[in-house]
């Protein structure tokens, strides 16, 4: 698939730091209750840490218990992409952005009392979080 944001793993390299690149370019997960952004409840969006896409709105964030920043709708339509993830001798759905291909977690139908019944489950190092006041001059 053609991104609007392309780059070679070389240059990915120079503009993320080493636990960014492995997380988005190489599908690898933060430890739970270990991200920057799993506590961070102020209002504002979060951004693909490769591109900037605006991908979550804070409102749409809530508290799963799992240890990963947590919300139940992308920002917008076609923000992310989902594609099958059968490793680990599981079955699950990879979120990935729309814009870079960078991975951000995984989409599971456990979120109860959501809106969508949907828990998009995203590490902190794929994500930039903007608060309101920064978001609304910027993307």
């Amino acid at each position: 698939m053609a991104y609007d944001v392309e780059r070679t793993e070389s240059e990915w390299r120079a503009v993320l730091a080493p636990e960014e690149f492995r997380i988005l370019r190489q599908a690898g997960t933060e430890p739970a209750f270990t991200g920057a952004l799993n506590d961070e409840w102020r209002g504002g969006e979060y951004r693909c840490r490769g591109c900037e896409r605006p991908l979550f709105a804070a409102a749409t964030k809530f508290d799963a218990g799992c240890g990963w920043p947590s919300f139940w709708e992308p920002l917008r339509e076609g923000a992310v992409e989902y594609v099958e993830d059968l490793s680990f001798g599981m079955r699950r759905v990879e979120v990935r952005c729309a814009g870079c291909g960078g991975h951000l977690g995984h989409v599971f139908p456990d979120g109860h009392g959501t809106p969508t019944g949907n828990r998009f489950c995203m590490n902190s190092a794929s994500l930039e979080f903007v608060p309101d006041d920064d978001a609304s001059g910027e993307g």
